[in-house]
């Protein structure tokens, strides 16, 4: 049976709740697993930097969609996601839980890529932008729905208790895909193998100055991410279902960043709406020193942030898909690996920053953060301009 291409952009939007709900729920409810599995914040820390570093072998799994078909990679991804979630909910403990962070980052790199190249393939560039945004609606409405369950499933049955939930989510997913989407021939000339993809990846500066601005602003982005949870609970005492409720919030600013995203980057043009989206939200992570004296404030300033960072990097995604098309899903799975190396870094330098405000009298909690964030985001627009002329330069490249 065939289906429209709008019913598989819902499915695709369906999945991609799923998987970003395990990938976002650690973050607000850090220290409820850290109790739960007896583990303490620089291990779980350290857990999430491990986490960020295998996303960064995605495009090894992520090929094959360009090698063996969209459908396949899609599929193979949600394997790989539901196997590691599966093992979390038969045995509970901690190095099994760093296991399932690894594989479900692994799916997720391997099913979005895949995706985004699939849409990639039947959607023309002046309307990609609105239809990818709406499959990345997927990451605000984990926030909005999917982490606030997880919250109130923890706060009532314990910290494993997500799990199981979410491996019967992947089950289900993987069958309605392999139901609905068609398999996919792979196109003459795009089989040309894994290794053959990167060198033309690492030898196209357009494509090298993208990898770029995306390491740089999801490192800006994990400067906040990593420690809003944290900073929420230490600040203002808030618990496991007030944490969840700040979380819809967040995704409702997102939500909001990505129908911005939807409405006007193809109108402005996929660049100047990146550039836009970067330099307001380093006007909004400036604000949260100022707005962060009690929880109204801090929350209004995380909406901010999210919605800013959210319109950047949906406003990115479009662009990244037409850099290179002869190696769509290898672009966009090296993408997501830049990104993922970004947030491995920004874990990195998110937590000790943290520290050192909490630590001095004379500055804010997040006061560190918010600065590493500002000139990150700089580096990025810097990254953009430079992919900017560099295809202006080169007559075989894409208009982007």
């Amino acid at each position: 049976m065939k289906y429209n291409l709008r019913s598989q952009v819902l499915v695709f939007t369906a999945t991609r709740v799923v998987l970003n709900t395990m990938y976002r729920m650690v973050y607000p409810f850090l220290t409820a697993f850290g109790r739960g599995m007896g583990v303490d914040l620089p291990t779980l820390a350290l857990a999430l930097t491990l986490r960020s570093l295998a996303g960064a072998f995605g495009p090894f799994l992520a090929s094959i969609g360009d090698s063996r078909g969209r459908k396949i990679g899609m599929l193979f991804g949600l394997f790989l996601f539901t196997l590691g979630l599966g093992l979390v909910a038969i045995w509970p403990t901690f190095p099994v839980f760093l296991l399932a962070l690894i594989l479900s980052i692994l799916g997720k790199y391997t099913y979005d890529p895949s995706m985004q190249a699939y849409l990639g393939d039947r959607v023309v560039y002046e309307r990609r932008g609105r239809v990818l945004a709406i499959t990345e609606l997927g990451w605000s409405l984990s926030f909005i729905v999917g982490v606030p369950l997880m919250g109130l499933l923890i706060a009532r049955y314990g910290w494993a208790a997500p799990f199981p939930v979410l491996t019967l989510l992947g089950l289900l997913a993987f069958g309605v895909l392999a139901w609905m989407v068609p398999r996919d021939a792979v196109q003459s000339g795009i089989q040309s193998g894994l290794w053959v993809n990167f060198r033309k990846i690492l030898a196209y500066p357009p494509v090298l100055a993208g990898l770029a601005m995306a390491l740089l602003l999801t490192s800006a982005n994990e400067m906040i991410n990593l420690v809003f949870g944290i900073w929420l609970e230490n600040s203002f005492g808030l618990m496991i279902a007030a944490l969840g409720a700040a979380s819809a919030v967040i995704g409702l600013s997102e939500l909001g960043g990505e129908s911005f995203a939807a409405v006007i980057t193809d109108r402005l043009g996929k660049p100047l709406a990146i550039g836009l989206g970067l330099g307001l939200n380093c006007l909004a992570v400036m604000a949260l020193p100022i707005l962060g004296t009690n929880t109204t404030g801090a929350v209004v300033g995380l909406f901010f942030f999210y919605l800013t960072f959210e319109f950047a990097l949906v406003s990115s995604v479009p662009m990244m898909t037409e850099v290179m098309p002869s190696a769509r899903a290898t672009v966009m799975a090296v993408t997501a690996a830049s990104m993922s190396i970004g947030r491995a870094i920004g874990a990195l330098m998110a937590t000790p920053l943290f520290l050192y405000g909490e630590s001095s009298a004379t500055i804010p909690d997040i006061l560190p953060n918010a600065l590493a964030a500002v000139v990150l985001n700089i580096s990025a627009i810097a990254a953009l301009r430079f992919l900017q002329r560099s295809i202006k330069s080169r007559s075989d490249t894409p208009v982007i």
